[in-house]
């Protein structure tokens, strides 16, 4: 089963994974957006996004990295 945009604690490992270069906290959302919806492991309509879940995925890669 693949992750979709309620599993933000996932979704953020899974992008710390595959970008360890970007600071989370300088992140726009539209990329934010963009790398989620290339995730091999995503499975979700990336038409089910927005603001406050971008948000939520965001705020948990930050913390994964403190």
């Amino acid at each position: 089963m693949g992750l979709k945009w309620t599993d933000s604690l996932e979704l953020a490992i899974a992008l710390d994974t595959a970008h360890p270069e970007v600071d989370p906290r300088l992140l726009r959302f539209t990329d934010l957006y963009q790398w989620i919806c290339e995730l091999e492991e995503f499975d979700d309509d990336p038409k089910h996004s927005g603001e406050k879940i971008l948000e939520a995925v965001q705020m948990a890669w930050i913390d994964e990295r403190a």
